[in-house]
């Protein structure tokens, strides 16, 4: 069953004289509970697209349904409570904030979602035990490697229970042993919980471990993928 449904999506933005068309009439369904890896050459429009799905920006024309829900027609606060609840985003660069420690930047979703502070730091201390840094729970971002503050940015998506991860360029700031313990990590993740992974990436390492791989080049999906078996 498909939890993403893009019908004919387009992005075009204007600078000056000069229209750039990023997406092109997109058209894309994506499986609840698959990882889907959407990759191609820097400015293919990976970003964009990823961007449009999760209502971070607007496409220009087209439909994106997200859980039957139609998401390019809610207004900005109904569109940001429901990716509040539903959602989880994983960035290159972690957005961390950076003066709060491991575990209040993890219970933070839950906080905005109104749970209390008791019921939030025991989820939060839970996650920790399950990305195995649980003795970095008062530690701040500075004090972490590059794997560990990424591990807490997965925590901080995963903490509500999010039906859909979006992930741009997770492992772009990573070394290569780092990447494949991330990826293993999303892949146990997904099977545990059968939440749904969006992941951008330019690197054919990365993308071998999704169920399926969506390749862009010029704004457009060329080509759909589905892979064996994860690699690991």
């Amino acid at each position: 069953m498909a939890i993403v449904v893009a019908k004919k999506l387009c992005k075009i933005y204007n600078s000056g004289e000069v229209k750039v068309d990023a997406l092109k009439n997109v058209d894309l369904e994506i499986e609840e509970g698959e990882i889907l890896a959407i990759i191609g050459p820097s400015g293919c429009g990976k970003s964009t697209l990823l961007n449009c799905l999760s209502g971070i920006d607007d496409p220009s024309s087209g439909e994106i349904i997200v859980d039957d829900r139609l998401l390019n027609t809610m207004d900005d606060n109904l569109k940001t409570r429901f990716r509040a609840a539903n959602m989880g985003f994983v960035f290159q660069f972690y957005n961390l904030i950076p003066v709060l420690t491991t575990v209040e930047n993890i219970e933070l979703p839950l906080l905005t979602l109104g749970y209390n502070l008791k019921d939030a730091r025991k989820c939060a201390l839970d996650m920790l035990k399950k990305l195995g840094i649980h003795e970095r729970a008062d530690y701040l971002p500075s004090q972490l490697s590059g794997g560990e503050r990424q591990r807490v940015a997965i925590g901080r998506a995963l903490i509500h229970r999010p039906k859909i991860v979006w992930a741009d360029e997770p492992t772009g700031a990573l070394d290569t042993e780092s990447s494949k313990d991330l990826m293993n990590l999303i892949v146990e993740l997904n099977k545990k919980y059968n939440q749904t992974f969006v992941i951008v990436t330019h690197d054919e390492r990365i993308a071998s471990y999704a169920d399926r791989v969506a390749h862009m080049d010029s704004g457009k999906i060329v080509s759909l993928e589905t892979l064996e078996a994860q690699k690991k």
